[in-house]
C-alpha cells in the first residue's frame, strides 16, 4: 500500500510514506487481495534552507504538519496492483501571526506492474514499472507556503524500480519522474525572477530517486531508506521572503521503516517509521514520524499467509 507519500517534499506536505505495498517498494498483493487502513504522520521543522542558506525564522517558530491518510491496495493480478490514498492535512506555526490551514489534500492513484520475477540461484530479481497521478480534491489555498496543505498541481508520476533479494536481505532502487501541471493562485500578478501579470504559475517538473535496503521476512520487514527529491527548475527563496509554489525544492532524507504482520492473525499488519532531512534547498529540515494499522482481505484461502506452527 502507499503512501504516501508522501513522498512530501519541501515546505509542502507531499511526503511519501515508506511502508509495505507502496509504489516505492517491491511488495505486491496477490490476485483478489485487498489491503486497507489508516495512516498518521507528524512532521516538524524550525530551520530551513533559504536557497543554500540554512536559517530559522522567529516569525514562524516551529512549523508542524499532521496528516491522516486513508489508503488501499487491490491485487488485480499477482503482478498488477492498483493503489490509492486520500490525505487530510493540518498545519501550524508556533510563532508569528500566520494561521495554520487544514483540509483534504490530493487523491493519488497508482498502477504497479511487476514485469520480471526471476530466480538467480538463491537470489531473486524483480523489475517494476509504476504509473500514477495525483490531483487536488479540494480548492485549498496554494499560495500560502509553508502552511498550505499542498501545491495544487495535477501530477503524472512514472517510476522504474529494481529489487534484488538474497535470502532475507534485500536492496531496492527506483527512479521516478514527476510531470506537474500549472496552477492558479488567488492574485492577478506575482514576481519570481521577473514580473508576471497573470494568476497562472508554471510549475517545474521533478525527479525522485530512492534506495532502500534491509530485512524482508515472512512477518517482519525492516528497511533503511535514502530518498532524494530534485526539482527541475524553479528559483530560490529571496532573502527574508516567504516560499512560493514554483520554488526550486530539493531535499535528501534518511529514514527507517518497519512492518510487522501478526503471525496468529495475518490479516492485520502494523507499521511505523521515521525520516529526517539531511540536506536541502528551499525546504524545511524536517523530522517525520508515522504509523498505521492495515487489514488485508483475502479472496481465497490459498492466497492467505499461514501462521507458523
Amino acid at each position: 500500500m502507499k503512501i504516501k507519500l508522501v513522498i512530501i517534499v519541501a515546505f509542502s506536505v507531499l511526503a511519501k510514506f515508506s511502508f509495505a505495498q507502496t509504489d516505492v517498494d517491491a511488495i505486491m498483493m496477490n490476485k483478489n487481495q485487498f489491503c486497507f487502513g489508516p495512516m498518521y504522520s507528524y512532521s516538524s521543522w524550525d530551520h530551513y534552507w533559504e536557497g543554500t542558506l540554512k536559517r530559522n525564522n522567529e516569525n514562524l517558530g516551529t512549523v508542524s504538519t499532521k496528516m491522516f491518510n486513508v489508503m488501499g491496495n487491490w491485487g488485480i493480478t499477482n503482478n498488477l496492483n492498483l493503489m490509492f490514498s486520500v490525505p487530510y492535512v493540518k498545519t501550524k506555526a508556533t510563532a508569528g501571526t500566520l494561521a495554520g490551514m487544514k483540509g483534504i489534500q490530493d487523491l493519488s492513484i497508482y498502477a504497479k506492474w511487476r514485469f520480471l520475477n526471476a530466480s538467480i540461484g538463491k537470489a531473486k530479481l524483480k523489475l517494476f514499472a509504476i504509473a500514477g497521478f495525483s490531483t487536488p480534491l479540494d480548492n485549498y489555498v496554494i499560495d500560502f507556503l509553508p502552511l498550505s496543505v499542498g501545491l495544487g498541481s495535477t501530477n503524472g508520476i512514472f517510476r522504474f524500480q529494481a529489487d534484488y533479494q538474497y535470502k532475507k536481505f534485500t536492496v531496492t532502487a527506483s527512479t521516478a519522474s514527476w510531470e506537474r501541471s500549472n496552477v492558479k493562485i488567488d492574485r492577478t500578478s506575482y514576481y519570481d525572477t521577473e514580473m508576471h501579470y497573470t494568476n497562472v504559475v508554471d510549475m517545474p517538473n521533478a525527479s525522485q530517486q530512492q534506495l532502500r535496503a534491509g530485512y524482508r521476512g515472512k512477518y517482519l520487514i525492516a528497511e533503511a531508506i535514502l530518498n532524494k527529491w530534485t526539482t527541475k527548475g524553479g528559483f530560490d527563496i529571496t532573502r527574508n521572503n516567504m516560499p512560493f509554489p514554483s520554488n526550486r525544492m530539493n531535499s535528501t532524507s534518511l529514514g527507517v521503516s518497519a512492518k510487522y504482520t501478526i503471525p496468529s492473525f495475518t490479516n492485520l499488519s502494523i507499521l511505523a517509521g521515521t525520516q529526517y532531512t539531511v540536506a536541502g534547498r528551499n525546504v524545511g529540515q524536517s523530522t517525520q514520524y508515522y504509523g498505521g494499522v492495515f487489514y488485508a482481505f483475502y479472496g481465497n484461502k490459498k492466497s492467505k499467509p499461514q501462521p507458523k506452527k
